[in-house]
């Protein structure tokens, strides 16, 4: 099958669309497909190269990083999509965004009778911190941006949302195709229990305390991520008994270090900076906790990827975020923003050490029914019914993704069209 998948991000960038996006792109590559990702240019220069099996093709765009690190948009991509797809002859075209090289390629498909599957990575939550304006102006701004999604959105065959709470956003915002939940899965080949860790190597290589419960966070370090409710968190406990290990980059770090410094709280606090990706399960591995206190995730790749190596979990209630945890059994959530709360929840965890393990176990277990495979398949079911015009599969009791204990299933194998 020939498959185009387009967005805003794709590699090098290491933001949970990108990631998600890569690791479908390579998964359907590895299956014998024939796959194109098209995306806007970094560096704004039209660029084509393969990676890992995949076609690449990088077009013109604008630098637009002055409101966002590694934020660029084409405008007019228009007669680059028309002759992409003159050229590629895609079967089916999955989107990722609604934004301008999306939407063309959208209306291109529809021009040429090819099928289009979508999926909604977007709330206006993880915008909101970067608009100015009175929360009035914001809201205003929110409901545009959806209607926006939704133009695009509602003129393809098909929509899949990361998680069963992204999918009902987006039925809550009224779209007019059927949504199914397809977890973004994670690579349990890497992600996984390493019983023969060397912590001490990878606690000192971070410079992480040894002897003391570390709790990590990995992702962007942007002021979405609520991040500082964390570091508020610490101060409320006002106890020396364990670190906050926050890996990652990104707008709000000149922020927080100075609100740690502020706060007194330098040697609870360790700012890891961006961790390699070949470093990140063992770093997963050598820690005791992880944390999320985001509000705006639809799923959290980053938090897959601790369970799945078999961590405890401390997160905020919002969002997708409590599909991962079940409280009490493999961690807790706090409430959002409450500072108060997530400091209650980790002298929780603290009291609970014992427990660790066997919360760890749990994480894994629940990780199980998001692996990387089931998801590659389960768009490969969704791709092949699209294409061969056969009846969907229900999502239900069909899809080998998004329930529990779920194994890969052979029943639409990929095919060469």
């Amino acid at each position: 099958m020939r498959i185009l998948i387009t967005g805003c991000t794709y590699y090098p960038s290491r933001n949970g669309q990108s990631i998600f996006t890569i690791n479908l792109a390579e998964g359907l590559a590895a299956q014998g497909n024939h796959v194109l990702a098209v995306i806007p240019s970094l560096d704004g220069k039209e660029t084509f190269f393969e990676r890992n099996g995949v076609l690449v093709q990088k077009i013109r765009s604008m630098d637009l990083s002055w409101i966002h690190p590694e934020t660029t948009m084409s405008f007019f991509p228009g007669p680059q999509v028309r002759d992409i797809l003159d050229e590629f002859h895609p079967d089916i075209i999955h989107i990722h965004d609604h934004y301008p090289i999306s939407n063309t390629f959208v209306q291109e498909a529809k021009k040429r009778d090819i099928r289009i599957v979508g999926t909604n990575h977007f709330v206006p939550d993880n915008l909101a911190p970067y608009v100015p304006g009175s929360t009035h102006f914001i809201s205003l701004l929110s409901k545009i941006m959806w209607k926006w999604m939704l133009f695009t959105f509602n003129q393809m065959d098909f929509a899949t949302a990361p998680s069963r709470t992204a999918a009902e956003i987006l039925r809550e915002q009224k779209i007019k195709l059927p949504v199914y939940p397809i977890s973004c899965g994670v690579d349990t080949k890497r992600f996984k229990p390493k019983s023969d860790i060397d912590k001490a190597f990878w606690r000192k290589k971070y410079n992480l305390d040894p002897s003391k419960p570390i709790f990590l966070f990995v992702g962007r370090v942007d002021f979405e991520k609520k991040i500082d409710v964390l570091i508020r968190a610490l101060k409320i406990r006002n106890k020396d008994d364990m670190q906050l290990a926050i890996a990652g980059g990104g707008s709000n770090k000149n922020h927080l270090e100075h609100l740690v410094k502020t706060l007194d709280l330098e040697k609870q606090v360790r700012f890891l900076g961006y961790v390699p990706n070949e470093d990140l399960p063992s770093l997963i591995n050598a820690i005791d906790i992880f944390t999320m206190p985001s509000e705006a995730e639809l799923l959290s790749i980053a938090s897959l990827e601790a369970m799945a190596c078999a961590k405890p979990l401390l997160l905020a209630k919002a969002r997708a975020l409590p599909e991962l945890v079940h409280d009490g059994e493999n961690g807790y959530l706090f409430k959002a923003g409450s500072a108060s709360d997530a400091a209650a929840k980790i002298d929780l965890l603290i009291q609970q050490s014992a427990n660790w393990q066997t919360m760890g176990s749990k994480s894994l277990h629940l990780a199980q029914s998001h692996t990387l495979e089931n998801t590659i398949e389960a768009y490969s079911m969704l791709y092949y019914a699209l294409v061969a015009g056969r009846k969907l599969p229900n999502p239900q009791t069909e899809w080998p993704t998004m329930r529990p204990g779920a194994t890969s299933l052979k029943k639409y194998p990929s095919v060469n069209l």
